[in-house]
């Protein structure tokens, strides 16, 4: 099972994409998220969120219709999207896809994507993704990456420490045990040439984007 969650940033047509696919999936809205999901004919197990953004009316059609409605006060210490990706987990998916949480305010951009450090232990992919880009994050070890039509260019960042002994394979520019630092540039809008490539380092994270124009 996928699990989408759908946030209440811009709206993103990758929602439109979910109905196309044949996985079994289950979908969560996040505020003003499950709105979107219900404009699109798609029905959330779970909605979470104080629901400010909401009209009362929307709010009481999507009580009507979504089977777990969490509803929290504005002022707490979790954000409504970390409440609802803990759920996620629970429910024990093969991974969890992370729509609408970008292009608009940077503090929840930000804070969307340092959602992925904290919960990158949870044995659990998560990607955050929108029309032009996916973005997840990777640990110490060997991971391949395929080659996507969609997403051109690949870019990887340090997180929080160096990147040790970072080598990519099947890149238009390779690298060899290199030392990728904090605010290095280097790896920024890297391509791959064959069907697949490798990233692999010793210690550290790693922050990937794949992105198109």
């Amino acid at each position: 099972m996928i699990i989408h969650i759908v946030g209440a940033g811009p709206k993103s047509n990758t929602i439109t994409e979910i109905t196309s696919k044949d996985e079994k999936k289950q979908l969560i809205g996040v505020d003003n998220g499950a709105h979107y999901l219900i404009e699109e004919g798609l029905i959330p197990e779970a909605i979470f969120g104080d629901f400010d953004s909401l009209s009362e009316e929307n709010l009481e059609k999507i009580k009507r219709l979504v089977p777990n409605v969490f509803i929290y006060p504005p002022e707490k210490d979790e954000t409504d999207l970390e409440l609802a990706i803990q759920w996620a987990i629970r429910q024990k998916p093969e991974k969890i896809m992370i729509h609408c949480v970008t292009g608009k305010r940077l503090d929840h951009e930000f804070g969307s994507i340092t959602l992925l450090i904290k919960f990158m232990n949870s044995n659990v992919p998560i990607k955050i993704v929108d029309e032009y880009n996916e973005i997840y994050v990777i640990q110490q070890g060997t991971h391949f990456i395929r080659k996507l039509q969609h997403f051109k260019y690949v870019s990887f960042f340090a997180l929080g420490a160096k990147v040790k002994d970072l080598t990519l394979k099947g890149f238009k520019y390779p690298l060899t045990n290199h030392l990728l630092e904090i605010g290095s540039s280097l790896c920024v809008s890297n391509e791959l040439l064959e069907s697949e490539g490798s990233i692999s380092f010793s210690e550290g994270i790693a922050l990937v984007v794949r992105s198109k124009d």
